[in-house]
């Protein structure tokens, strides 16, 4: 058996990571680093086919990146770019996380459960509104001078 079957076959459970005994013992559950990647693209796979605004916040993304090229922005503005779009991407799988750990402990209506849905939802607005304003400073310079010369 090589090293990428077992991989696999490490990779087929259920993708938790049991190993409390074994810290009690003192070692270490083994867990290779390419299941710990698949299961995190599993992640984002599942959050793209599954949420809309993660849709929605990629294709502003795929704008985003079109205007950079378009308008030629610096490389200090494509961190700036490519930084709020990370956040976002990140907050909304994050968002996703909150919403599916609520749905599982609290799948009847709880007053609790809508509180930690809105303030992770909520946590995705913040960082889009602070995308948008990023967007205004990087992108605002160049498309006026275009327009304007």
């Amino acid at each position: 058996m090589g090293e990428d079957d077992r991989d696999e076959a490490a990779c087929a459970t259920d993708g938790f990571v049991r190993n409390d005994a074994d810290k009690a013992k003192g070692s270490r559950a083994r867990f290779p680093l390419s299941c710990a990647f698949k299961c995190a693209w599993d992640g984002v796979a599942y959050a793209v086919r599954s949420q809309r605004n993660m849709r929605i916040h990629l294709a502003v993304a795929a704008v985003a990146a079109a205007l950079g090229f378009a308008l030629r922005i610096d490389g200090p503005s494509w961190a700036a770019v490519l930084v709020c779009i990370g956040s976002v991407i990140a907050a909304e799988l994050v968002n996703t996380a909150v919403e599916s750990v609520v749905d599982l402990v609290s799948p009847e209506y709880h007053e609790l459960a809508r509180r930690a849905k809105d303030c992770a939802a909520g946590a995705v607005l913040v960082l889009s509104l602070a995308a948008v304003a990023v967007a205004l400073v990087v992108y605002l310079p160049p498309a006026w001078a275009l327009l304007t010369s």
